[in-house]
C-alpha cells in the first residue's frame, strides 16, 4: 500500500480546523473532476458514509468511505477521525488528527491507499501523487474563508 503522511500548522483553533477538515462535501472543491456525496444523515459520527466520485463519464470511479472512529477535539485531547475505504477500486484507510497548539493547531493526515489491479511497483509514485493531492486538499480546506457548514 502507498503510505501518505502530511502535517500542516494552521493559525485556526482546533475546533475550526476540525470542522473544515471533516466537511466532507468541501473536499471536492480541491480535487478536479470530483464530487462528494454524504449518504447518511448529519451529524457526522461513527457509521457516517460518503462517496467521492472522480472522473468524467465512463472514466469515473467511486471511492466509498465510512467513518469508523469519531472523536472531535476537546480542550485536553486531539480530535481523531478514521475512515475506512469500502469500495472495489480504492482500498485502505485515512486518519485525520487535529491538535490544538497555542492559538492555532497542528493537522495530520495519514493514509494508506491501494488501487486494485495496480502493481506494487507503482506504489511509490502513487504515494507521491497522494501527498501532492491530499496536501492540496488540506491546504485548500484550511484556507477556506467560509464560516458555514
Amino acid at each position: 500500500m502507498a503510505r501518505i503522511l502530511i502535517e500542516r500548522r494552521t493559525p485556526l483553533p482546533a475546533g475550526e480546523a476540525w470542522r473544515r477538515l471533516t466537511s466532507w462535501e468541501h473536499h471536492a472543491r480541491h480535487v478536479p473532476f470530483t464530487t462528494v456525496t454524504v449518504t447518511t444523515p448529519p451529524p457526522t459520527r461513527v457509521g457516517t458514509r460518503f462517496t467521492a466520485r472522480t472522473g468524467v463519464g465512463r472514466a469515473a470511479f467511486d471511492d466509498p468511505m465510512e467513518v469508523v472512529r469519531w472523536e472531535p477535539p476537546a480542550r485536553d485531547r486531539p480530535g481523531r477521525c478514521r475512515l475506512e475505504k469500502r469500495g472495489s477500486t480504492v482500498l485502505g484507510w485515512a486518519e485525520l488528527e487535529v491538535t490544538g497548539r497555542g492559538a492555532g493547531s497542528l493537522v495530520v493526515w495519514r493514509e494508506e491507499v491501494r488501487v486494485r489491479g495496480l502493481p506494487r511497483l507503482l506504489e511509490p509514485p502513487t504515494a507521491w501523487a497522494g501527498r501532492l493531492l491530499f496536501g492540496r486538499v488540506l491546504a485548500g480546506l484550511l484556507a477556506e474563508s467560509r464560516t458555514g457548514p
